[in-house]
């Protein structure tokens, strides 16, 4: 008898990291590409949910370089393993870096939500936009993608994850792509109004 009661806290404790991590799943640009991993926006967002009172764990599996197929190969195993109650879902930038088919893409992030919502995870879809260069018909097709994905399947979007970041150039790495340390932030700030209201106290 005694020993089950001392086992009451931990089960309990076991069940909240159980129903309430989050998975931040997308590419370098939150997986901290050339900064501090400390400084990266989700370390921040963990940082933030414990000061606004929250109590959810993140769980950050971002890889740079990573493509939508590349996440949907990987994205199964990462659900089982951190069981999230939310999935911040970033990645596409790759896919429309390298011009590859939005055909593809859109059918990769429609296998992911629908994979992450059997899970039982709520999802925010976090939108990419591309370059002029990329040519007219490209970019819009390529942003409006993430919107019809989010209308899909219903899930919560924010439309460009680098607003107010991409177009200021002290914000972002020599290489033109990469936002720095001090633009983290910012990334933070785009997101949370977003996600703030998937959250439960």
């Amino acid at each position: 008898m005694l020993r089950t009661l001392l086992l009451i806290p931990f089960l309990l404790l076991a069940s909240i990291c159980h129903a309430e991590g989050i998975l931040v799943f997308g590419d370098s640009l939150s997986a901290g590409y050339g900064i501090d991993a400390q400084s990266a926006w989700p370390k921040l967002l963990e940082q933030r949910l414990r000061e606004e009172g929250y109590r959810y764990p993140v769980h950050n599996a971002s890889i740079s370089g990573e493509t939508t197929a590349g996440g949907r190969a990987r994205l199964d195993e990462a659900l089982k393993r951190t069981q999230p109650q939310i999935l911040i879902l970033e990645l596409g930038a790759n896919d429309g870096l390298r011009g590859l088919p939005i055909s593809a893409m859109r059918a990769n992030l429609d296998a992911m939500v629908s994979s992450a919502q059997k899970a039982g995870a709520k999802v925010l879809l976090l939108g990419m936009r591309m370059p002029p260069s990329m040519g007219q018909a490209y970019t819009e097709k390529f942003r409006s993608t993430f919107e019809d994905v989010a209308k899909t399947h219903k899930t919560a979007l924010l439309p460009f994850f680098l607003e107010g970041v991409a177009t200021r150039r002290e914000l972002i790495q020599a290489d033109g792509l990469h936002p720095v340390a001090a633009a983290q932030k910012l990334l933070l700030d785009n997101v949370w109004p977003q996600l703030k209201p998937l959250l439960k106290k």
